[in-house]
């Protein structure tokens, strides 16, 4: 039996408290339906990048993911296609072009809004992104692949840069970082982890801050500092800003082990994104590897 193809999409269920909780549809006149907006995968570019870019092309609207909601399957002429979805928050309102893909959009009230949807999974997903709290993003992030230790000896390890493929897992990460709305940048004080934030960092217009405390060195003399400074950065993450952590794949356990979540052993430029609730609790993990 022949392999079946796989295509990969991603979208967002975006919802805003108006008088009522309302969702965001689009409208497609090729099928004449009303769905949540989504669209396919491009090359080089992740799957919670994908689902942004989708929804503000559909739409108009510029949203920050929250939890991810679960994935549909469905067969189409060019194989078998899975949706990724995501809950979203509004972040900014564009005016939208009607155009041949999408003619309309509508924020309808959730009861509405299910009644209007055309496809059997997009109660359920409307229904799931309404039941969730209210999260805030806290992305971990090992650095882009880096020069060999044996082509930089003998200078000091901190200063080792990153290499050509490093410097593109960094310009790639910048669609990751911006789909969670990432506000604070946080780093090692080692020049490769710096590095793979500023693409980021430029674009955004946000400074890094770096910490001795969660480079190699530091923290394999004192990992109990390393872990008391995430777990501060994970309290003023869960009051409301989104952040980045940039870290070293020795340093990663001691990260993840202080904020309960399980390391997924990164390769270089991978993230582990924890949505927390006020409290700082994850309600939700994601892990997602370098798409260069």
């Amino acid at each position: 039996m022949a392999a079946t193809n796989q295509l990969q999409a991603a979208g967002i269920v975006c919802l805003r408290q108006r008088a009522d909780l309302e969702v965001l549809l689009v409208h497609r006149p090729r099928y004449d339906d009303w769905s949540l907006p989504k669209g396919k995968l491009e090359a080089g570019e992740s799957l919670p990048a994908c689902a942004a870019r989708e929804t503000r092309e559909e739409t108009g609207v510029t949203a920050r993911l929250g939890p991810p909601l679960d994935p549909i399957s469905y067969e189409v002429a060019a194989g078998e296609k899975e949706v990724q979805y995501w809950l979203g928050s509004v972040v900014s309102v564009a005016a939208h072009r009607p155009n041949d893909e999408v003619d309309k959009i509508r924020w309808l009230p959730i009861d509405k809004a299910l009644a209007r949807v055309s496809y059997p999974e997009d109660p359920g997903l409307i229904k799931q992104a309404a039941a969730l709290p209210e999260t805030t993003p806290l992305i971990i992030v090992r650095h882009g692949k880096a020069v060999s230790r044996s082509q930089w000896a003998p200078k000091a390890d901190p200063t080792r840069p990153v290499n050509e493929r490093g410097h593109r897992q960094a310009a790639a990460l910048v669609g990751l970082f911006a789909a969670y709305g990432a506000a604070r940048l946080t780093s090692s004080t080692s020049t490769r982890c710096i590095q793979t934030l500023e693409p980021y960092a430029k674009g955004a217009k946000l400074s890094i801050e770096s910490w001795a405390a969660l480079s190699e060195e530091a923290a394999a003399d004192r990992p109990g500092q390393a872990a008391r400074l995430v777990l501060d950065i994970a309290e003023r993450t869960a009051a409301g800003t989104p952040t980045v952590v940039c870290g070293h794949r020795p340093v990663l356990p001691i990260m993840l082990d202080a904020l309960g979540v399980h390391d997924p052993t990164l390769t270089t430029a991978s993230a582990v994104v924890i949505h927390l609730d006020a409290n700082g609790r994850p309600v939700a993990v994601e892990h997602h590897r370098s798409v260069v």
